[in-house]
């Protein structure tokens, strides 16, 4: 795997490099905040305040986590009223993980706790290297777009540090 990464790289491992300092960077973020859930759980709440009620199968399948897994997530949610459970109106057999209020706050409040804790890092920096990331700006959102896993992919926002360190702008 690490060969192929080289190969689609093309320019001599320059973007080998960038892409080991921007995963450096991911990890020690994630690992900069106190840990109140499982990455699991942050992942599915994310996933819903990105996608929109899901049923538990596709949660299951975006987590890349057995189904009985994600049951226990869910329940886990939802006895702390972060999720709720509710019909599918196209399928009455169906039901649908809904983000609650509280879910919706949780997340914004561990962004912007993490923003906060990153920002007091960046501050350390010098001018040069924060104009710096200030002009690369616009290039890593657009990474952070093309990690994230849209409503027809399969990817988990979990198994990606970029991700779950940066948990992406609530949609």
């Amino acid at each position: 795997m690490m060969r192929a990464a080289r190969r689609r790289a093309g320019d001599g491992g320059s973007t080998l490099e960038l892409a080991r300092a921007l995963y450096a960077l991911a990890s020690a973020v994630a690992r900069s905040m106190p840990r109140e859930m499982s990455p699991t759980s942050v992942a599915t709440l994310s996933t819903l305040d990105r996608l929109g009620p899901l049923r538990l199968t596709r949660l299951a399948a975006l987590q890349r986590v057995a189904q009985p897994s994600m049951t226990v997530v869910v329940s886990r949610l939802e006895a702390e009223g972060l999720v709720e459970r509710r019909p599918d109106e196209s399928d009455g057999r169906a039901v649908l993980v809904v983000l609650t209020g509280k879910g919706e706050s949780y997340l914004q409040r561990r962004r912007e706790d993490r923003a906060a804790n990153l920002a007091i890092s960046i501050s350390e920096l010098g001018r040069e290297d924060v104009a710096a990331l200030r002009k690369a700006l616009p290039a890593i959102a657009r990474l952070a777009a093309i990690e994230e896993p849209g409503p027809h992919e399969t990817g988990s926002a979990e198994s990606e540090p970029l991700a779950l360190a940066v948990e992406g702008p609530p949609h």
